[in-house]
């Protein structure tokens, strides 16, 4: 690779490589150690090519969800099944991978700087702004944006754009599948908001179970399926539908989370 080499948005590669292993090295053993994440599906990502990819799925941390994608992408691409025992897939990581994410966030301090070089695809977010919510117009340059990542590459994107889970799906996403058609794949992740904070970059509480299942691409008509049937096709995919959504009475509650505190007990996090 030569060594000045730069991705469609200008990136250094060799730089971005650099950053991934070194953020990769680190982040590892919050996913090993501290908790143990458990994956399903990643003989999936071999499958896929190169290109025109993109990935769909529930949000719970800022940053700590799509570090997790990379490790399971990176450790799947070296022939690693369901696992991402020993790092040291991270040293030839895929360069061409990216994620969505608001602008914003990637602008609010060094490490969020940092971590967009890495692979973000910023863009100024159309409902939300400070904290506050906007209503405002979508930038054509956002939208070509991320054309341009799928294009070149593998994209991340969390449709409903917030962290709160059972939140619409955002058209956006629809409207991005219909335009530049690449093979969409699900990724369902839980375990995320209990193991960190909302950014993702501390760990609130150990041991805790995190899950992530990688789905078969979903089937789409591109030229006959409408925004609001793709939508739709969305929120079962990543389990965000009303439908998922089930209200417990307190006993059922309780016991949730004591069968998931049991579940927790039973894990060995510190093994092979």
């Amino acid at each position: 690779m030569p060594l000045f080499k730069r991705n469609p948005f200008g990136h250094y590669l060799f730089l971005k490589k650099w950053l991934i292993r070194i953020l990769g090295v680190i982040s590892h053993s919050r996913y090993r150690k501290f908790n143990n994440l458990q994956i399903d599906g990643s003989e999936i990502l071999r499958d896929l090519p190169d290109k025109n990819v993109l990935f769909i799925s529930n949000h719970q941390t800022y940053f700590a969800d799509v570090a997790a994608m990379l490790h399971v992408f990176n450790a799947s691409l070296s022939g690693r099944d369901d696992s991402i025992k020993n790092v040291g897939y991270i040293w030839n990581p895929k360069l061409n991978i990216y994620y969505v994410a608001a602008g914003e966030t990637m602008r609010s301090g060094l490490l969020p700087k940092i971590f967009a070089y890495t692979g973000s695809v910023s863009i100024d977010r159309t409902w939300r702004q400070s904290g506050k919510d906007v209503n405002r117009q979508v930038k054509n340059s956002d939208i070509s944006n991320i054309g341009k990542a799928i294009k070149d590459g593998w994209v991340i994107t969390f449709p409903q754009g917030t962290t709160t889970p059972f939140k619409p799906i955002r058209r956006g996403t629809a409207h991005i599948i219909k335009t530049f058609k690449p093979i969409v794949v699900p990724i369902v992740i839980d375990g995320f908001r209990r193991s960190f904070d909302k950014k993702g970059l501390s760990i609130k509480k150990r041991n805790v179970l995190q899950s992530m299942v990688i789905k078969e691409p979903l089937e789409i008509d591109y030229e006959n399926e409408d925004v609001s049937e793709i939508i739709t096709k969305i929120e079962f995919a990543i389990e965000q539908h009303p439908s998922f959504l089930k209200v417990l009475s307190p006993e059922e509650a309780e016991k949730y989370l004591e069968e998931e505190e049991e579940l927790n007990k039973q894990r060995t996090f510190w093994s092979s």
